[in-house]
């Protein structure tokens, strides 16, 4: 979730976020490493977009606070559009990361997602502003994985766990290595930044979930 900010001087769209991060996984250095990670990827196409006549650079701002004692309260009463709330944890029920539904504030990490790709939290960070995963999942023959894509996926033998291994064999690495998924202009353009409603150069994107995730034990 964000609040989208034009700033018809610069010609920039700014997409302000703050995480908060807490549970036992998350640190200082995790908490900063993560927001790096997702404003790295998601600027990383220093995309374009057109309102009305004008033209504005797309720009993320992503901060991340490492807040151990973070007060549920603080969760479930926030009504402040650019603030964020995920767990981290050594152990996710379903083995992996998740959001608390397709544009939200709030989710659970698995610490070895984060440690395994830099493009878990940033894939995240896409269904918190209402992206999902595409239908297709076979995608050969198209080059670099979008962000959005999932584990799973088939793709070309290069951006494979194991690039020798048979296309969609899962357990001998035929599918996507996470590592190689990037922020395309097209995950951009699935935003649809253009149909925000803007009020006094402001918009918000995403939803309130607000969420406090207790540790989740097997």
């Amino acid at each position: 979730m964000g609040e989208v900010e034009l700033d018809k001087v610069s010609n920039k769209l700014i997409i302000h976020s703050v995480f908060f991060f807490y549970g036992e996984a998350a640190t200082k250095d995790l908490s900063w490493q993560v927001a790096n990670d997702i404003g790295k990827h998601w600027n990383e196409p220093q995309a374009s977009i057109k309102i009305k006549s004008n033209w504005y650079t797309v720009q993320f701002e992503i901060d991340g606070i490492y807040e151990p004692d973070l007060d549920p309260k603080k969760v479930w009463k926030n009504r402040n559009p650019r603030y964020n709330f995920f767990r981290i944890e050594e152990f996710a029920s379903g083995d992996i990361s998740f959001v608390d539904g397709i544009g939200s504030n709030t989710g659970y990490f698995k610490l070895d997602n984060l440690i395994q790709s830099t493009t878990t939290a940033p894939h995240e960070y896409g269904h918190t502003l209402g992206l999902i995963h595409p239908v297709n999942l076979d995608i050969r023959g198209q080059g670099v994985p979008g962000i959005m894509y999932p584990r799973g996926t088939i793709v070309d033998p290069p951006f494979q766990y194991d690039p020798a291994a048979r296309a969609g064999d899962n357990t001998k690495g035929g599918t996507m290595h996470p590592k190689y998924r990037k922020v395309l202009p097209s995950d951009i353009e699935d935003l649809n930044l253009n149909k925000l409603f803007y009020f006094r150069k402001k918009a918000v994107v995403g939803n309130f979930t607000n969420l406090y995730h207790e540790k989740q034990t097997p």
